[in-house]
């Protein structure tokens, strides 16, 4: 079993490059080893750390930090147009999706670029551009913490929806995932061009008969004009939701706003985008001390200066809530988990 650290800095293992300490630490590169520190640390509290993208760390974790580090990939042929690919949970996510491509495995190239690592994926149901993880989900392995036996998740199971699954809801905190499988397609590949700007920038190409990897090139650069790296600027990429709100709401905000974009869901429900509630409530390039909000997408929370805290984030985070409920009588549902 590896080795456990004790006061270990986490600021390069979360993409917001907070500077906080994990009181223990140890990096999992195989799955006995995971029920081996499982069964010998009843008595401390666990913290699941993967590719720490989608996290906002407020303060010391005072825990067994678990470094999910579980590496590969298998691919298994079902029919003349389907594979199943079944990555373990320390795949870094956007290398899983270069990987389906040059291998020409279609499905997952419209969630290029985006942070993290596989095991975390499906607990936020990550989407972008149209496509969401359930859209080529099979199932996922996850290990109990208490009975340390290996539980398998379904499609229905994992109760998937916007930003959402049991394990962030009923099963939260009981399992780690330790791999996830996919339903590709070989060819006939299902592309998805018509959310955002895919089409603009297909065309900008002037490429008329896209590929996967034609799509996912287009998403990393969308990506990139927008986003800013985690390398470089600390961040965790969307902070906040989209949200879903009543069609009456709508109506009566576009009395006073008619600009405002929305995405219809049903009859009696819509999608407004978050990034432009945000931009036109004046933050867009906002600065509260270390934190800020990106100037080119105001739905991303900046490390401004590499020194802010998580605290101060929060502090900006929530100073934006209050904002926008007042403006838009809309509240906004942080993405990120706080910790």
């Amino acid at each position: 079993m590896p080795k456990i650290l004790s006061n270990r800095s986490l600021k390069t293992f979360n993409t917001f490059g907070i500077d906080v300490k994990a009181k223990s630490f140890i990096s999992i590169t195989n799955e006995d080893d995971l029920k081996l520190v499982l069964s010998k640390n009843t008595s401390l509290p666990l913290f699941v750390l993967s590719g720490g993208s989608n996290m906002l760390l407020t303060k010391d974790v005072e825990a067994l930090v678990i470094h999910m580090n579980i590496k590969g990939v298998t691919s298994e042929i079902k029919n003349d147009n389907e594979v199943w690919v079944t990555a373990k949970a320390g795949e870094n996510w956007h290398d899983f999706v270069q990987l389906c491509i040059k291998n020409n495995w279609g499905g997952l190239e419209n969630l290029s670029l985006i942070p993290g690592c596989v095991g975390s994926a499906p607990i936020q149901n990550i989407g972008a551009y149209g496509v969401e993880l359930k859209d080529c989900f099979v199932s996922c392995k996850a290990i109990d913490k208490k009975t340390l036996k290996t539980i398998s998740f379904d499609l229905e199971s994992s109760q998937f929806g916007y930003r959402d699954s049991i394990f962030k809801n009923d099963a939260k905190d009981q399992y780690i995932i330790t791999e996830v499988t996919f339903r590709l397609t070989t060819k006939n590949h299902q592309l998805k061009t018509s959310y955002g700007a895919i089409e603009n920038q297909l065309t900008s190409k002037n490429i008329k008969s896209p590929s996967i990897e034609d799509i996912s090139n287009a998403v990393i650069a969308i990506r990139k004009s927008k986003l800013p790296d985690p390398n470089k600027i600390g961040n965790s990429g969307s902070f906040f939701k989209n949200p879903i709100i009543e069609k009456s709401l709508y109506e009566n905000l576009l009395k006073e706003f008619p600009e405002i974009p929305h995405y219809p869901i049903s009859d009696t429900i819509v999608k407004v985008p978050a990034g432009w509630l945000i931009d036109k409530g004046g933050f867009k390039g906002f600065s509260m001390g270390n934190a800020a909000v990106h100037d080119k997408q105001a739905l991303v929370l900046i490390n401004k200066t590499g020194n802010a805290s998580g605290i101060e984030i929060l502090e900006l985070a929530k100073f934006i809530q209050a904002a926008i409920q007042k403006k838009y009588s809309i509240y906004l549902e942080m993405e990120v988990n706080i910790f």
